[in-house]
């Protein structure tokens, strides 16, 4: 009986792939919003050497794009999470202790029924 509870769960956690397919969703946007650090980086020296700006200046420069960069990926994780958090509560999908209480009354359940089969 334990063996049929653990069997199905391990059924069902591959066929219920929506963890694996939101962390690899994030994985690409934060790598899309690095990518994008990256070139806004490049820019920033492109203008300063076109602009003639001093070295102290370019740094000064590109600290406040940076400052505002980081603002801007802060505010977009905050907001996918929080879209992630509304599309699961929709769907009502049960957070990961409430699969563990389940799955800890299953198996004592399929404990208590062993132990009825062997009474008999």
């Amino acid at each position: 009986m334990l063996e049929s509870c653990r069997m199905e769960r391990t059924d069902s956690v591959q066929k219920h792939p929506l963890a694996e397919t939101f962390e690899r969703v994030w994985g690409q946007a934060l790598m899309a919003v690095s990518t994008a650090e990256e070139e806004a980086t490049r820019c920033a020296q492109r203008v300063a050497e076109v602009a003639g700006w001093s070295q102290e200046e370019m740094l000064r420069q590109a600290r406040l794009l940076t400052d505002r960069l980081m603002g801007h990926r802060k505010d977009l994780e905050r907001n996918v999470e929080e879209g992630v958090r509304r599309t699961l509560t929709r769907l009502m999908i049960p957070r990961r202790e409430q699969l563990q209480d389940v799955e800890l009354r299953l198996l004592r359940l399929a404990e208590r029924i062993d132990a009825l089969g062997e009474r008999k």
